[in-house]
């Protein structure tokens, strides 16, 4: 448990803070395999959820169209609309491309859900018991995205006007984002039990983040 954890440690610190960004792909795949092969050691793929396609698959299928409901009704309404004029959003359609259907799937999808949905969550519940894991996995999920809140309160004139500007904007922001995605990862280590399969989750985070990036690039071209 303690070696996964230092892994996903360095994973955090290198992609958020010294790797170039070509190389968050292939060092986010390279990550993912090392955790699966480290936990290995004390959990089988199954309790990782790595079984259970099929109800995967249709899990993540019925998330995938949930998801885009909700992020195009979001977009109707003014408040969320402006939150789509997010300065991350920009570059040629083929960036979109590359973020869309390689980057985000491969890079950040993957990588997530197999260290907080599938490794991370079987070695605690060897310990703790399934539900304490889920919710110290879902903890760390939250920990997890503490560096990439650090210029959250700037990417867009919404979360400007929510959290304010300086270090205590910065403060809020990195808050926000700890509480938001633990909650995040709460919900997804259900979907995750109740349809027996990480291919669920994968399925639905792809769906909330690259229709809100696609949404994002088209409302800001």
């Amino acid at each position: 448990m303690l070696t996964a954890l230092g892994v996903l440690l360095v994973a955090n610190v290198m992609s958020n803070r010294v790797l170039p960004g070509w190389a968050y792909l292939p060092w986010n795949v390279a990550v993912a395999a090392v955790l699966v092969w480290v936990a290995q050691r004390e959990v089988t793929l199954p309790q990782m959820g790595f079984t259970r396609w099929r109800s995967g698959a249709a899990w993540g299928a019925v998330l995938f169209v949930l998801t885009v409901g909700v992020l195009l009704l979001a977009l109707t309404m003014p408040t969320f609309h402006e939150m789509y004029h997010d300065r991350r959003v920009e570059g040629s359609w083929w960036a979109w491309l590359y973020q869309v259907f390689i980057r985000i799937p491969f890079g950040t999808a993957l990588l997530e859900e197999t260290a907080f949905r599938a490794v991370l969550p079987a070695l605690f519940a060897v310990r703790w018991g399934l539900l304490r894991g889920y919710v110290a996995a879902s903890v760390c999920f939250g920990v997890w995205h503490v560096l990439p809140a650090l210029g959250l309160n700037e990417v867009n004139p919404v979360m400007t006007r929510w959290f304010g500007t300086g270090v205590g904007g910065v403060a809020v922001a990195v808050v926000f984002a700890v509480a938001g995605t633990t909650v995040a990862g709460l919900w997804w280590c259900w979907v995750r039990h109740k349809s027996g399969s990480v291919l669920a989750t994968v399925l639905g985070h792809i769906a909330s983040n690259s229709v809100a990036y696609t949404i994002a690039f088209v409302v800001n071209r």
